[in-house]
């Protein structure tokens, strides 16, 4: 039956568009009652949250993914419907079809909130009911919005393209959520899957508890798909975390095998011996060739990309012309805008895809090189001969690494630079001969012009870094050497001129720094003035030539230039790139050269086969080999498996050298060596490894629980570890400096004992530990744990001889005597010379037995009393052993902390401080006001270029061709005069600035206390000096430039373009303020991955530095492919967080680059919408073209921005180095000592208490004294019981906690150091020498005239050595004195005494190195020069203390006893007597044999 009812309303679009935007009004509602009901509610528990984070809904992403893209498209084509319509009027249909797109729009946005709201809140697995209804529902209106137009344009009734657009859409995306919604199962699943980053074990809290997150997961890079690689989504997850708390190393995760050094390296590797670059056969030709091939595939990839780019970026200046005349009207086809308006945007979209990957790429390709360079440097300084070591210091070495693997890894940057200066400028010939004809000749010979007035430029500024490099390898040669003496410098109070040294170098550098970036700021003035004369030159030209100028053409070639101006501008960069790579290549390729020790010294026998362990037949060896002297000469020794070999003679006779050619470290001139087992090797100078003593200990091997106690038991370090806090899990400071000498021989002697090696080779490990330690180890180690062992072992104390199953007695590197004691005792003089002075020192020790020393007597009523104080402490001292005042200390902290570092934004004050540190900053504003007018005068002059010329030829020009042109010059020479002043100024500034804080920061490390380097791994300090001051003296500048500079073309594009269509305005606003939220997003993370990059270099260099010193043991030990592996780990920890810093730049910059480009597309449409002639097509094609540079110059100001933020870190590191707490001052004007004091050398102690940081425990623990001036008192006491820290507070490297020190009435304490420090004399444990020369080691402040260091040389035995140099007085020492034996060293200490005549002497261990005989030798001289003075002595040797004066003993920082030596030995029972007993039993039992 017939209703008569019309259905027909069912298929109009106004319907359809009508009711669906009634259901989209609907679903708002609901979504907003359910937001409020949940407020009330209160918000999501903990517990929710952190299920979500562990578990999520399958397909969560894509489905979020999913509606916020229909809420983006919906918006899109709200705007195009907007602009359409709003040209060619309205009607009702399409005012309902806006309200639809509108509320779409919100719907969508609603519903993704929703949707990231109900699972974060609420944990759940399953998407909510409302959602799948709706996704229903939205299905068949889409479906049926798609029936109506296909009924339609079968009707052919015409339809707006956008619902047929928008309808086929809304159908796939409809199709795809019913999917995800009803037919998908939705458990959920493990977030390991989906995010590798955040895996790790939750517990119930939600708290991480697990460490290693980064440790065992691979950066999600690796396995990220194509969407997340081209939008760097991967990145998101660590940049989130970062947002969420302060990234740590565990936070970031490990790379890729194939970019970690583990997996490069061998690859590497591979290739260079494939191209013949093995050996000393290394060239740089090959080097780089290896290098190539090792990552051909990433650079052919980048190489694409780079193509793509420079193609991309020439379609802008190349549709200009056209678009200018679309907007002047002239039509070449219908919708002839939307396809100019598209090329446009697609054009910029592959520009910017390609240049976010292209850069990636290159930075991930240079992390590679730079780690595979570090690896082979390292390897290398691993297998370096002796005399290829002394030809480099280990400072330059460490710059190969520091500096040229870095340098080479920055290379990349510039990898594609040479040829794509050629296809860029060939691009924009051919598009200004398209426009301006012939003319397009005048701008290729200008821009050849331009390039080639760089290359002079160029040249200069590789001469000049190369001068820099070198200067800068010898400040920081000296600096590392500084660092490494300290002590010295301050005991002896040279700090300040070795500080004068530093700055005079640093002048030198200075000097030509400051001719380096003035040639930068020439350079840099000649590329911002290049587009200028280009287009000068090329507009004079078309004059000339009657070329007549319209404004789309001049636009067309502003813009091109613009795009030149790159190449350009890069060029001269790349070129000083490509010649400091160079020098650097050369540099690295100079140093795989060097010599290795050979490895056919030694010929290895298998284990086991032979009964020989060591021979050697006919040896000749020499450490230089270009010399005629020989080192070691004709020796002959045979040693059986199990025999003792001692090795003994005078200081220099070639001890040491025996034993370093037993390892195969000398080279070899003739003869055989066989060597058949495993060795272990203890050095004469102990090298302890920072980290835990059990590192230490095990070096490398499993823990053996039983093995390691019995060890420990042997070296007698059970004590000394229950008094470190922390046993033996205490760190140790950087070369074992919270262990004192005996400790650190005894650590080293307990990692050869626990290796279980066949051979042990002991380099006098001996001479620093007390009589008492001294046979405990013979026993134990020598005759019991390695009774079976060959051991070969160079000692001085003549006591420990009869011991050894074979003696060889040497001198001038010859055996003169070998046998046993008591066959070469009556056989040769040398070794009679070496018993006789032990046996001389023992008669003393008779003597003063019998009480015939006289000071006993005189010296009775006062030693009376001090025996007294000692006895009272005792029993002090048992209070405090029974724990009565257990609780001294805080808690408990290690020596070295971690290294600091700031946490958070980096604060306004270090901006500030560094923009006025130079004049005040009253440069800055000079600087800025060039740029503004460089900017104003830039955009007028393009501005009277285009308001100027005719839109097309039928016009006619508004002025004439030569006033256009005149005018055109004066702007250009105007903004190049404004562009010269700012780079001259800004490289003024910038320059004053690093010499001023360079100055501050060493000074402050200079006055620092000792405190702070025993705590501070000079590595820490090195890379502030190198790596920090480099970045501020040539980065910083330019970066802070840079970013003002860009901030203020930014905002003159946005002035353009908004002059030619204010409405743009509009969507500035809301991108400038994403750009701005994102870039805050961003920097949290950003900014702690670049601290971690800061961090993580210091372990590599420090590791460096640590294996160059300790080379020998490592090879001794066969510990290399450990320490290799070591240094890959520590390599990889630092690319890490540089590999992710460049993702995480590259993650930002892609996003920025999106919304500007969307921002250029919107500004087009604008543009093509607004009919012609209400706006001027010149000032129009004038905003078009500085809006091509939109989205570079907006991420330009976002990358500066962060990248000025992360290197301005450098400058709160050095910060942080400049305002170190300083010692006391060095000298107190109102209270200087008199000039002869002191005049008689009596030192006064009450109650005094000592710790080394205000967290450890007390070292000396209230002692009460007095040294009698113009006496000889020793000290002596077990390893570890506070002798050197007395010494130490007395020259207040130490200062007292309590009590006080005075001497000759003046309190140590109330005067400057300098004053206190100039009037003692020390001879340090440690024999220290600096590079330089013979007079620069004994008078650096040359105080003294040559009459007198001959004189001192003299009376030290050592005037005849030096006589025999060719140099004599100016004789070159080599870093750390490496050309004097160590014996030789420590008499050079006696010879700076014996100039300074002081009234108070202090030996700490002096003699320890040096054989008996020289003992005898020193202690006359002392006696003979020292008879007035009061000399304090340290030793083990009970003989060097024996003709004291006085003898005080301390036990664990307490006065036990404090007599004459005489009375001591008067008593049995005191425990002085006690250990001369032993020191007499042991020699006496020794002669006995």
């Amino acid at each position: 039956m017939h209703l008569g009812i019309d259905f027909s309303f069912l298929l109009k679009p106004i319907f359809a568009r009508g009711f669906s935007g009634s259901l989209y009004l609907v679903l708002l509602l609901l979504l907003f009652v359910l937001w409020v009901v949940r407020r009330i509610e209160g918000g999501s528990s903990e517990e929710a949250k952190e299920r979500f984070r562990r578990r999520r809904v399958v397909w969560y992403k894509q489905t979020l993914f999913c509606c916020l893209g229909v809420s983006v498209f919906n918006i899109a084509l709200c705007l195009l419907s907007y602009f359409y319509w709003y040209r060619n009027g309205w009607s009702g249909d399409k005012l309902v079809t806006l309200s639809d797109f509108v509320l779409k729009t919100l719907a969508w946005a609603a519903i993704s909130v929703y949707l990231h709201n109900h699972f974060s809140d609420s944990g759940e697995q399953k998407f909510p009911l409302l959602l799948r209804v709706w996704w229903g529902f939205y299905l068949s209106i889409s479906c049926y919005c798609l029936v109506i137009d296909i009924v339609l344009h079968k009707k052919h009734i015409s339809l707006p393209s956008q619902y047929l657009v928008s309808d086929v859409f809304s159908v796939i995306t409809g199709f795809f959520l019913c999917y995800v919604g009803f037919l998908n199962r939705n458990e959920g699943k493990d977030m390991i899957l989906e995010e590798p980053l955040l895996d790790g074990d939750y517990s119930v809290s939600g708290v991480e508890s697990n460490k290693s997150r980064g440790v065992d997961s691979v950066t999600p890079f690796s396995n990220a798909g194509i969407f997340s690689i081209l939008s760097f989504s991967w990145m998101g997850s660590l940049i989130a975390l970062g947002n969420k708390k302060t990234l740590d190393l565990e936070d970031v995760p490990q790379l890729d095998s194939l970019d970690s050094v583990a997996g490069a390296f061998p690859h590497f590797r591979n290739k260079l011996e494939s191209v013949g670059g093995v050996g000393s056969g290394v060239t740089t030709f090959k080097l780089v060739k290896a290098l190539f091939l090792s990552v051909w595939k990433e650079i052919l990839l980048t190489a694409m990309l780079a193509l793509a780019y420079t193609v991309a970026s020439y379609v802008g200046p190349y549709l200009i012309e056209t678009f200018v005349q679309y907007l002047n009207g002239q039509r070449e086809f219908k919708n002839e805008g939307y396809v100019l308006v598209t090329t446009f945007f697609v054009a910029k979209l592959v520009e910017c895809q390609a240049q976010r990957h292209w850069f990636f790429r290159l930075q991930k390709i240079g992390i590679k090189i730079r780690a595979v360079l570090v690896a082979m440097i390292y390897n290398k300084g691993l297998t370096l001969s002796c005399q290829s070591r002394q030809s480099h210091t280990s400072g330059e070495i460490i710059n190969f690494m520091t500096v040229d693997a870095e340098r080479i890894g920055n290379f990349c940057w510039y990898l594609h630079d040479p040829w794509m200066v050629i296809l860029q400028v060939a691009l924009a010939l051919l598009i200004l001969y398209k426009n301006l004809g012939l003319a397009s000749v005048a701008a290729f010979i200008s821009t050849i012009i331009v390039m080639l007035a760089n290359f002079p430029l160029g040249r200069l500024q590789e001469k000049f870094q190369e001068k820099l490099m070198e200067s800068k390898d010898k400040r920081m040669k000296a600096t590392s050497e500084i660092l490494r003496n300290m002590r010295i410098l301050k005991l002896q109070a040279w700090e300040m001129k070795f500080l004068s040294r530093i700055i005079e170098l640093r002048s030198f550098e200075t000097g030509w720094l400051k001719k380096f970036v003035y040639t930068s700021a020439m350079t840099s003035f000649v590329f911002w003035v290049a587009p200028t004369f280009v287009s000068v030159a090329t507009f004079g030209s078309c004059m000339l030539l009657g070329i007549p100028l319209e404004s789309g053409k001049i636009l067309s070639a502003l813009a091109t230039f613009r795009i030149l101006q790159e190449p350009i501008y890069n060029l001269p960069d790349t070129i000083s790139m490509i010649v400091q790579t160079k020098v650097s290549l050369d540099r690295i390729a100079s140093f795989l050269c060097l010599d290795d020790l050979k490895p056919d010294v030694i010929e290895r026998l298998p284990r086991g086969s032979s009964d020989t362990a060591i021979e050697i037949i006919d040896g000749n060896f020499s450490w230089d080999l270009s010399t005629p002297s020989v080192t070691l000469k004709d020796i002959n020794l045979k040693v059986h498996h199990g025999m003792r070999v001692a090795v003994c003679g005078t200081v220099g006779s070639g001890k040491s050298s025996l034993l370093s050619c037993i390892l195969g470290e000398i080279p070899k001139i003739s003869g055989t060596l066989k060597l058949c087992g495993t060795k272990a090797y203890v050095a004469q100078s102990p090298w302890i490894q920072s980290g835990k003593i059990e590192e230490n200990i095990l070096f490398g091997k499993e823990m053996d629980r039983e093995r390691y106690e019995m060890v420990l038991e042997a070296c007698s370090l059970k004590k000394d570890l229950e008094i470190l806090s922390f046993g033996d899990q205490t760190v140790i400071g950087e070369r074992g400096i919270n262990l004192s000498g005996g400790q650190k021989q005894r650590v080293q002697i307990a990692r050869a004992l626990y290796q279980d090696a066949d051979i042990y080779l002991f380099d006098d490990p001996f001479s620093a530990v007390d009589a008492h330690t001294g046979s405990h180890l013979l026993k134990e180690v020598l005759l019991s744990m390695l009774s079976s062992k060959t051991v070969i072992f160079v000692t001085h104390q003549v006591e420990f001889l009869p011991a050894a199953d074979l003696i060889l007695v040497m001198k001038d590197g010859k055996i003169t005597q070998a046998g046993k004691y008591n066959d070469i005792l009556s056989s040769g003089t040398d070794f009679m010379e070496l018993v006789g002075a032990h046996k001389k020192a023992l008669s003393a020790l008779d003597s003063v037995e019998t009480g015939s020393l006289s000071a006993g007597v005189s010296l009775n009523e006062e030693g009376g009393v001090s025996s007294t104080i000692g006895n009272m402490q005792k029993e002090e001292n048992n209070d405090v052993q029974n724990g009565k005042t257990a609780d001294i200390v805080g808690p408990k902290e290690q020596l070295v902390q971690e290294e600091e570092r700031e946490k958070g934004r980096v604060g306004f004050s270090v901006y500030w401080n560094y923009i006025t540190t130079a004049y005040g900053g009253a440069l800055v504003p000079v600087i800025l006001l060039a740029q503004i007018f460089f900017q104003v005068l830039q955009i007028g002059s393009n501005y009277w270029m285009a308001w100027a010329t005719p839109v097309s030829e039928d016009v006619k020009p508004l002025v004439e061709a030569s006033t256009l042109i005149m005018v055109y010059v004066a702007l250009a020479i105007l903004s190049s005069f404004c562009v010269f002043a700012r780079a001259m100024l800004l490289n003024t500034a910038g320059y004053k600035t690093a010499t001023l804080l360079f100055n501050k920061m060493h000074h402050c490390i200079f006055r620092a206390p000792m405190s702070f380097f025993d705590a501070t791994p000079s590595g820490r300090i090195l890379n502030r000096a190198s790596t920090d001051q480099s970045t501020v003296d040539l980065n910083i500048p330019n970066q802070v430039g840079a970013l003002a500079f860009s901030m203020i073309q930014l905002l003159g594009i946005i002035a353009v373009m908004s002059q030619a269509a204010w409405q743009v305005f509009f969507v500035f606003i809301p991108v400038i303020a994403t750009s701005v939220w994102y870039q805050q997003y961003y920097i949290s993370s950003a900014r702690e991955l670049v601290r971690l990059i800061g961090v993580c270099k210091a372990p590599v260099i420090q590791n460096f530095s640590e294996t160059i010193s300790g080379a020998t043991t490592i090879r001794s030990f066969d510990e290399e492919p450990r320490f290799r592996e070591k240094n890959m780990k520590l390599s990889d920890s630092f690319s890490r967080p540089v590999f992710h810093a460049a993702g995480a730049i590259e993650w930002l910059c892609f996003r920025l680059n999106m919304l500007s480009s969307i921002t250029f597309a919107f500004s087009l449409v604008f543009l093509i919408s607004i009919p012609p002639g209400v706006i001027d097509a010149g000032i129009a094609g004038l905003a078009v073209t500085y809006g091509l540079n939109l989205n570079m110059l907006q991420a330009m100001v976002i990358w500066n921005l962060c990248n000025l933020e992360n290197k301005i870190i450098s400058v709160e590191r050095i910060i942080q180095y400049s305002s170190i707490p300083s010692e006391p001052p060095l000298v107190i004007e109102t209270n200087r000592p008199a000039h002869s004091w002191p005049s008689h050398g009596k030192i006064d102690i009450h109650d005094l208490q000592v710790r080394y940081a205000p967290h450890m425990p007390l070292v000396l623990r209230g002692l009460t004294c007095t040294f009698p001036g113009g006496l000889k008192t020793g000290i002596v006491g077990r390893t570890g019981s506070g002798k050197s820290t007395l010494i130490q507070t007395l020259f207040r490297i130490v200062e007292p906690a309590a009590g006080q020190i005075i001497i000759d009435g003046v309190n140590i304490s109330s005067i400057g150091l300098h004053d206190l420090r100039s009037k003692l004399s020390i001879i340090p444990q440690d024999p220290t020498m600096f590079e330089g020369t013979v007079r620069s080691n004994l008078d650096p402040l040359e105080e003294y005239t040559d009459d007198q260091i001959w004189e001192a040389l003299d009376k030290c035995q050592l005037g005849e050595e030096v006589r025999k140099k060719e140099g004599k007085l100016d004789s070159t020492v080599s870093e750390n004195g490496e050309n004097w034996s160590m014996g030789q060293r420590q008499l050079v200490c006696l010879g700076r005494v014996l100039l300074k005549k002081s009234k108070v002497l202090v030996l700490d261990e002096a003699t320890a190195s040096v054989d008996t005989a020289t003992d005898n030798l020193i202690q006359q001289t002392l006696r003979q020069h020292f008879s007035d003075c009061t000399v304090l002595t340290i030793a083990h040797r009970i003989t060097s203390v024996l003709d004291s004066d006085m003898v005080l003993l301390l036990n664990h920082g307490l006065i036990e006893e404090y007599d004459s030596p005489a009375r001591l030995l008067e008593n049995k029972s005191s425990s002085f007597a006690q250990l001369v007993a032993e020191y007499t039993t042991r020699s006496n039992s020794s002669f006995d044999h």
